[in-house]
C-alpha cells in the first residue's frame, strides 16, 4: 500500500510541476521600504479565474507559481496604498519583477480584499471560502480541512496555529457557545462567503491589550448575501437499502440570520450510529463559562461522580439509535443589548460489546514477580437522555461599561446494564443509574474610568446534585463487610450515593495602566465551596429482603467546606519585542470536614509566584514561555472515609487527614505562520512535577482491589514530560502538507500494600508517542486525494502496543452535478510480547447527485463496506501498572438512499 502511496503522490506532483513557472519579486514604497503583508494576485484573462496569490514576506518578497504560456491581469493591493495592475504573459521561463506602491487612497480594497483567496487585517485572517472549495463540500468541516494552518479532527476540534478555537460565531453571533462540533458538522459549506480566524480574541474589549490573550482563538463566519435575512437550511432523510432490519436517518437543518436576531434549529434521529453529540461532549460543554480564577494559583475541581457510563463513538459501538435535538438564538432588543441562548436534546440507546484482555505484573518485596492475566467479555445496553440550556445576557452601552450573565443548566438521565464474563471471577451483572443535575451561572461587569484605570468584578456560582446508582450480582463477592450474609446463592450488592456541590468563585480586579506599554494588576478573589456527601451499601437477599449494612464502614455522612482568600499582584510590561508579566498571589486557606461525629479543621497561608514571557521574533513569530505554581485540593469524594462500591472488583475508602498537593508547571511554546508560503509552524514543550500528590493505596487480590487515599511523600514527586509539534505547508495553490510529532512521558508513584504489615511505594512509567504525516490536494476539475499515516506507541510498565494506520481519502466532482467522496482507513495493532497482532480496515464512500442551482441533492453512501467486525485500542492503568488490549465489536456495513432539498 505504501508503494501505491508514493507512485501516485509521484504522478500528482510531477504533473502539477511540469506545467508551473514560477513568478517572483518583491514589493516596495517609494522610499524603498519593503511592504510585508501586501497582496498580489493573477487572474487568468481567458478563464477570468485567478491561477495564483501571494502575501508578501517581512522582506516584501512574493512569489506565485503560474500556467506556462499565459495571459494575466496582475493586482497589487496594500492598506494606504493605491492599487497596482499590469498585464503579464508568461512564457517558460522564470519571471522576476520588482513592484512599488505609490501611498494614495486605495479604492479598490474591498473587491481585492473580497477576491484574495486570504488575507489578514491585524489580529485576523480571513478566508475566502470559495476559494479552497472543490465541490464536494457539504458542511463547515469540509472546508475547514482545506484551510492553510487549520486542522479539524475527527471529533469537529478545531486547531489554528496549533491552538485549540474555543468559540465559533456566524455574523458575530454566538453558535452553540462553549462547542465547536456542533457548528462543524452542521454549517452548510455553500452558505459560507468569509471564514473569520480571529487571534488573540478576548470577547470584553476593556480587558483587550491587559490581559495574555495569545492562546485565545475564535471563528467568526460571515455568510453569503442570499442567506441573510433569508431562511436556509436542507432536510435530509435517508433509508437503508439492503437490510434485514430498517435503517434510517431524518436530518433536518434550519437558519435564519439578520442584523437584529438570529435561529438555528438543528435535529437528527438515526440508527446509522451517526452521533450529533456523545457524552464524552456533554461532559466537556461548557456552553463558553471562563476558569476566572486561573490567575488564583489554586486548583480546587469538583470530581465528577458519574460511573462510566459513556456512550462510546459510533465506531466502537456494536448497536446506536440517536435522537437529536437543537436549537440556538440570538436577539438584540438594542444596539447595547444581546439576549442568547440555546437547548439541546439527546437521546441514545447504544448496545456495546468488548473483549479485553489485561496484564499486570507485580513485583513483590522479596524480589520474584508475579503475572495476572485476565481475558473479559463485557456485553452492555446503555440509556442515555441528556438536556442542556442556556441563556446570556450582554449589555455593553459604551466602550466603557460591559455587563454580562450567563446561566447554563445540564440535565441527564442515564442507565446501564451490563453482563461481564471473567476467566477469574465467573459471570457478573451490574446496572448502573444516575441522574446528574448541574446548574452553573456567572454575572460579569467591566468598566473603564479612563485611559489609566480599568476595573472588573467577575462572580460564578455551580451547584451540583448527583446521585449515583451501583448494583453487582456476583458468584463470588471479594469483599468483606461488616453485618454480611455469606450464605445466599448469588451475592446481590448495592450502593446508593447522593453527592452536592455549591461553590462560588468571585474576583475583583482592578488595572493600572503605567504607561502605554505596562500596567499594575491587582486582584481580590474567594472561592468558597460546601458539600454534601451521603452513601449506603445494602444487600439483597435470595428471599428478596434487603440486608442494610448500617455500621460507620459502610456508610458515609459527610459536609466539607473549603475556603480561599486570596490577593494577587501582577505586572506586564512591553519592552521592545519582549513582553513579560510575573506575579505572586497570596493566599489563606481553611478547611472543614464533618464525619463520625467529629470536625477536622485546617487552616494555613501560602504564597505562590508565577511568570509569562513572550519573545515577539516577527509579527507572526513568537516564543512563549509559561511558569505557575499552585496547591492542588482534593473535594469530599476522596474525604469520606466509609466505603465507596462504585465497581464489582473495586472498594475504595476515602482518608480524612489528606491535605493539598503542590505542583509546578513550566511550558514553552514556539510558533510560526509564514503567510509568504502559507508555512505554520507550532512546537510545545511542558513539564509538570507534583509533591505530596494525592495518590492511592491500594491492595490487590488477584484483579480485585482494595484501596484508599494518601498525601505520597515529598521524595516521591509525580512527573509529566509531554512535547507537540507540527509542520505544515500549503504550496502552489493546491496542496496542503503536514507533519506532526507528539510524545508524553509521566512517571507515577502510588502505595502497594502486600500485609497489613508490608508497603511499599510502587512507581509506574509510561510513555506514549504518535506520528502523523499528511498530504492533500485541492484541484478544482480533477480528483483529489489526501494520503495520511500515523504511527503510535504505547510504551507501558508491563507492555508496548503499536499501531500502524495508513489512510487515504478521495474527492471529485466531475459532470458539474455529480460528487464522489471515499476514505480508506486501515489499522495493525501489535505488542512487543507478540500475544496480540490484529489488522482491520474500515471503507466508506458515497455518491451525491445535484444539478446545478437546483435544491435536490440524491445521495448513495456506504459505510463500513469491508463489513470489519471489531477495532482495538490499548490502555495503561498507572494505579498496579495495568495494561489492557481491547476488541470493540462495532456497527456492521450500512448503505444508505437518502434526499436531500434545500430551502
Amino acid at each position: 500500500m505504501k508503494k501505491i502511496y508514493l507512485v501516485v503522490l509521484f504522478l500528482v506532483t510531477t504533473i502539477a510541476f511540469s506545467q508551473n513557472v514560477k513568478f517572483e519579486g518583491v514589493i516596495k514604497d517609494t522610499t524603498g521600504v519593503a511592504l510585508e503583508m501586501a497582496n498580489i494576485m493573477a487572474v487568468n484573462q481567458a478563464t477570468k479565474a485567478m491561477d495564483g496569490y501571494s502575501i508578501t514576506n517581512d522582506k516584501g518578497r512574493f512569489q506565485i507559481s503560474l500556467n506556462a504560456n499565459t495571459t494575466y491581469d496582475i493586482k497589487v493591493s496594500y492598506v494606504g496604498f493605491q492599487p497596482y495592475e499590469i498585464t503579464l504573459k508568461t512564457g517558460t521561463e522564470n519571471i522576476i519583477k520588482n513592484i512599488v506602491l505609490k501611498e494614495g487612497t486605495l479604492l479598490k480594497e474591498i473587491e481585492i480584499v473580497k477576491e484574495m483567496p486570504v488575507s489578514i487585517s491585524g489580529d485576523t485572517i480571513i478566508y475566502n471560502s470559495d476559494s479552497f472549495r472543490n465541490g464536494t463540500e457539504r458542511k463547515l468541516e469540509d472546508v475547514l480541512k482545506k484551510l492553510p494552518g487549520v486542522e479539524v479532527n475527527k471529533d469537529g476540534e478545531i486547531q489554528v496555529e496549533g491552538k485549540k478555537v474555543q468559540k465559533i460565531m456566524v455574523e458575530g453571533k454566538d453558535f452553540f457557545d462553549g462547542d465547536t462540533k456542533i457548528a462543524t458538522k452542521n454549517i452548510p459549506a455553500d452558505a459560507l462567503d468569509k471564514i473569520q480566524v480571529l487571534r488573540n480574541y478576548n470577547e470584553v474589549t476593556n480587558l483587550k491589550g491587559l490581559e495574555n490573550n495569545e492562546e485565545n482563538v475564535a471563528i467568526n463566519i460571515k455568510l453569503k448575501e442570499g442567506k441573510k435575512n433569508f431562511w436556509f437550511g436542507d432536510m435530509t432523510a435517508g433509508i437503508g437499502v439492503g437490510h434485514k432490519e430498517d435503517r434510517y436517518i431524518i436530518n433536518p437543518k434550519l437558519f435564519y440570520y439578520s442584523p437584529k436576531y438570529s435561529l438555528n434549529v438543528i435535529g437528527n434521529r438515526n440508527n446509522i450510529g451517526e452521533l450529533p453529540l456523545t457524552m464524552q461532549d456533554y461532559f466537556k460543554f461548557t456552553g463558553g463559562f471562563k476558569n476566572m480564577m486561573k490567575k488564583g494559583g489554586s486548583s480546587f475541581n469538583v470530581a465528577s461522580n458519574d460511573l462510566g457510563i459513556l456512550g462510546l463513538r459510533n465506531n466502537q459501538a456494536k448497536e446506536i439509535d440517536t435522537k437529536f435535538g437543537a436549537a440556538n438564538f440570538s436577539y438584540n432588543p438594542s444596539k447595547a443589548w444581546t439576549l442568547s441562548g440555546f437547548g439541546i436534546f439527546s437521546s441514545n440507546e447504544t448496545d456495546i460489546e468488548t473483549n479485553a484482555k489485561t496484564t499486570r505484573t507485580d513485583r513483590l518485596p522479596d524480589g520474584t514477580s508475579v503475572v495476572v492475566n485476565e481475558t473479559r467479555q463485557d456485553l452492555s445496553r446503555q440509556q442515555s437522555s441528556l438536556g442542556l440550556f442556556k441563556l446570556s445576557s450582554s449589555y455593553v452601552p459604551s466602550e466603557k461599561v460591559h455587563f454580562d450573565y450567563d446561566a447554563l443548566l445540564k440535565l441527564s438521565d442515564q442507565k446501564e446494564n451490563t453482563s461481564v464474563f471473567s476467566s477469574l471471577l465467573d459471570d457478573i451483572y451490574t446496572t448502573k443509574k444516575q441522574n446528574p443535575f448541574s446548574f452553573n451561572q456567572n454575572m460579569n461587569y467591566y468598566y473603564t474610568l479612563n485611559d489609566k484605570n480599568v476595573f472588573a468584578f467577575e462572580m460564578q456560582h455551580m451547584y451540583q446534585d448527583e446521585d449515583p446508582f451501583y448494583n453487582a450480582n456476583l458468584a463470588n463477592q471479594p469483599f468483606v463487610f461488616s453485618g454480611y450474609n455469606n450464605t445466599q446463592t448469588r451475592n446481590d450488592l448495592t450502593q446508593n450515593r447522593f453527592v452536592k456541590t455549591n461553590k462560588v468563585d468571585a474576583k475583583f480586579d482592578y488595572y493600572y495602566m503605567v504607561t502605554p506599554k505596562s500596567n499594575i494588576n491587582l486582584t481580590l478573589g474567594n472561592t468558597y465551596s460546601y458539600q454534601n456527601f451521603n452513601s449506603h451499601i445494602f444487600q439483597i437477599l435470595d428471599d428478596g429482603t434487603q440486608n442494610d449494612l448500617n455500621d460507620p464502614e459502610n456508610n458515609n455522612d459527610v459536609n466539607y467546606a473549603f475556603n480561599d482568600v486570596f490577593m494577587a499582584l501582577h505586572y506586564k510590561f512591553i519592552t521592545g519585542k519582549f513582553t513579560f508579566n510575573p506575579g505572586f498571589s497570596v493566599h489563606n486557606y481553611l478547611t472543614n470536614d464533618e464525619q463520625l461525629g467529629t470536625s477536622n479543621k485546617n487552616s494555613f497561608n501560602r504564597v505562590l509566584p508565577d511568570f509569562y514571557a513572550l519573545w515577539q521574533l516577527k509579527k507572526a513569530e513568537t516564543l512563549t514561555y509559561n511558569f505557575s505554581m499552585s496547591n492542588n485540593f482534593t473535594d469530599i469524594n476522596k474525604l469520606a472515609q466509609g466505603y465507596v462500591f462504585s465497581n464489582y472488583n473495586s472498594l475504595f475508602s476515602g482518608n480524612r487527614m489528606l491535605e493539598n498537593s503542590l505542583s509546578q508547571v513550566h511550558s514553552l511554546r514556539y510558533f510560526k505562520y509564514n503567510m509568504f508560503n502559507f508555512e505554520n509552524i507550532f512546537g510545545n514543550i511542558t513539564y509538570t512535577r507534583q509533591v505530596d500528590a494525592v495518590k492511592n493505596k491500594a491492595f490487590f487480590d488477584g484483579v480485585n482491589q482494595q484501596s484508599s487515599s494518601v498525601n505520597m511523600n515529598s521524595a516521591f514527586a509525580d512527573e509529566t514530560l509531554t512535547g507537540s509539534g507540527t509542520y505544515g505547508r500549503s504550496f502552489l495553490r493546491y496542496y496542503k502538507a503536514s507533519l506532526g510529532a507528539s510524545l508524553n512521558w509521566s512517571k507515577f508513584n502510588n502505595l502497594r500494600v502486600y500485609s497489613p504489615t508490608e508497603e511499599s511505594v510502587q512507581t509506574t512509567e509510561s510513555f506514549t508517542q504518535n506520528y502523523t504525516a499528511r498530504f492533500s490536494t485541492n484541484y478544482k476539475k480533477i480528483p483529489n486525494l489526501e494520503f495520511a499515516y500515523n504511527f503510535t506507541v504505547n510504551d507501558f510498565s508491563s507492555d508496548t502496543f503499536y499501531v500502524d494506520s495508513p489512510s487515504v481519502t478521495l474527492e471529485y466532482y466531475f459532470l458539474d452535478a455529480f460528487s464522489f467522496t471515499s476514505e480508506y482507513s486501515f489499522y495493525h495493532n501489535r505488542n512487543k510480547t507478540k500475544t496480540s497482532n490484529n489488522e482491520y480496515d474500515f471503507l466508506t464512500a458515497s455518491l451525491m447527485y445535484q444539478k446545478k442551482d437546483s435544491k435536490w441533492e440524491w445521495k448513495l453512501s456506504g459505510t463500513n463496506l469491508l463489513d470489519t467486525k471489531s477495532i482495538n485500542d490499548s490502555s495503561f492503568e498507572q494505579l498496579g501498572g495495568r495494561s489492557t488490549f481491547s476488541s470493540y465489536i462495532v456497527q456492521p456495513r450500512y448503505l444508505i438512499l437518502s434526499v436531500k432539498y434545500a430551502l
